[in-house]
This record gives structure tokens, C-alpha cells and sequence, in this order.
């Protein structure tokens, strides 16, 4: 099992990406990628269960190569790592946390395109979300989060 964690400012240029779809098309946050902080803590908790070490090991924030890079190609790219390794995904959660910002009615492609890129089936994969009651950094609407967790079993060597 692997735990994965992201946070980023709400301060970019639009769109907000989750799991690869486009949840609010007038906010964005900064970051190096694309800022899908989702796929971000997924790919992160599947290298922790895989024993990969971590995003910024394999996708430095410092490498140009990075530069608003498709978040969902990072967890395409660890998936195959893990698989290399003798894992396969068998089950995700993943809570977003946030303020205004309305992942229910992205639930379903969220949960497709999470599954999809880790070549799992969409009954294992988990996609909530949740607010701070407009506490703390995320209340005042200057950011999101998401927290993850990945849970591997070995596959058979063949």
C-alpha cells in the first residue's frame, strides 16, 4: 500500500484538470505540469506501494521536460514502472479537498481515466471529495489538495 499527497495554489491560468478532465474551466492553479494535484498524489501513492521512490525522483519539477507535461501521462509512465516491477494496481482512493470547486459531476470520467491509466477496472477505483468548511488555506479558496492511497499485489512472473 502506498500514500500519496498533493496541494496546489489556486492562482493559475484555467482549466483545472482532475484525473485528466476538465473540472472548471475560469480556474487553474500554478504548478510545473499541467497542476492535476489528483493524478499527482495517485502517482505518487503507486510508487510508494510499488517501492519506486517518489514523483519528484522520476518527474523533477526542475526538468524542463516537465513543463506543463499531461499529469496523466506521469501516471501512465509510473504504472508501466510498477508493472516493470512485478506489481499491478488493485485498488485506489483518492479525496480531493477543496473549496467551490465540484467533483461530482466529473466523478465517473475521473474514476475512467484513473482506471484507464493504470490499466485497472473502474470498480477499483475511488473518487471522493470533501471541504475544510472554510478553514485554512483550502477555506479561503487559495488552494486544493488531494491525498491518495494504492493498493498493489504482486503479479505472477511469467
Amino acid at each position: 500500500m502506498g500514500w500519496g499527497f498533493d496541494a496546489h495554489r489556486l492562482d493559475g491560468d484555467p482549466p483545472l484538470k482532475l484525473g485528466g478532465v476538465v473540472v472548471s474551466a475560469t480556474h487553474g492553479v500554478s504548478a510545473t505540469s499541467d497542476g492535476d494535484l489528483l493524478a499527482h498524489a495517485v502517482t505518487d501513492a503507486l510508487m510508494g506501494a510499488a517501492v519506486l521512490g517518489d514523483i519528484g525522483e522520476h518527474f523533477p519539477s526542475d526538468d524542463p521536460l516537465m513543463s506543463n507535461v499531461d499529469s496523466m501521462f506521469l501516471l501512465r509512465q509510473a504504472a508501466t514502472m510498477a508493472t516493470a516491477a512485478g506489481w499491478a494496481v488493485s485498488h485506489v482512493d483518492v479525496t480531493v479537498v477543496a473549496e467551490g470547486i465540484r467533483v461530482s459531476p466529473h466523478r465517473e470520467a475521473i474514476v475512467a481515466n484513473v482506471a484507464d491509466s493504470l490499466a485497472a477496472t473502474v470498480s477499483s477505483v475511488s473518487v471522493k471529495a470533501t471541504t475544510t468548511d472554510g478553514l485554512g488555506f483550502i477555506g479561503r479558496g487559495e488552494g486544493l489538495a488531494a491525498i491518495a492511497v494504492v493498493t498493489v499485489v504482486r503479479t505472477p512472473p511469467g
